[in-house]
């Protein structure tokens, strides 16, 4: 009896030890990690919400330097927030150094002119992220 009971112990300690690594968890990746710079864009001190033809140009340099800035592949992720509060929007900078941020980013005809201000955060997260527009009706 004592032989059986210790036969099916070990017998319950080896099918244990078997299945075990079936039901453990897909190791997590591993992922490289890396510092991007993210400048969240406020009202400056002389934003208005006045339509004036100053206004639109001023807009229309905004969206040329965000495409200046995306060419350079340094500028990640730029766009606004819809929610008609203080924080107007947003960049992500993949850059060697804040400063080299900062510099791109204060030639933006808005802040040159006081409409934006910008508040910069380091934001450390996985290297090489993307984002990838697509045109309308494509998958």
């Amino acid at each position: 009896m004592k032989r059986t009971r210790t036969a099916s112990i070990w017998l319950i300690v080896i099918l244990l030890g078997a299945a075990v690594p079936a039901f453990a968890a897909d190791p997590a990746p591993e992922f490289e990690m890396t510092t991007y710079y993210v400048a969240f864009l406020y009202r400056g001190p002389a934003w208005s919400p006045e339509d004036t033809p100053e206004r639109a140009r001023i807009q229309e340099g905004h969206m040329a330097n965000i495409q200046k800035m995306a060419a350079t592949g340094k500028l990640l992720v730029a766009g606004p927030f819809t929610d008609d509060g203080d924080l107007r929007g947003l960049f992500v900078f993949r850059t060697s150094s804040l400063e080299e941020a900062k510099a791109m980013a204060e030639q933006d005809p808005a802040v040159k002119a006081g409409r934006l201000r910008l508040e910069w955060h380091p934001w450390f997260a996985a290297k090489n992220i993307a984002v990838t527009a697509k045109a309308a009706g494509t998958k």
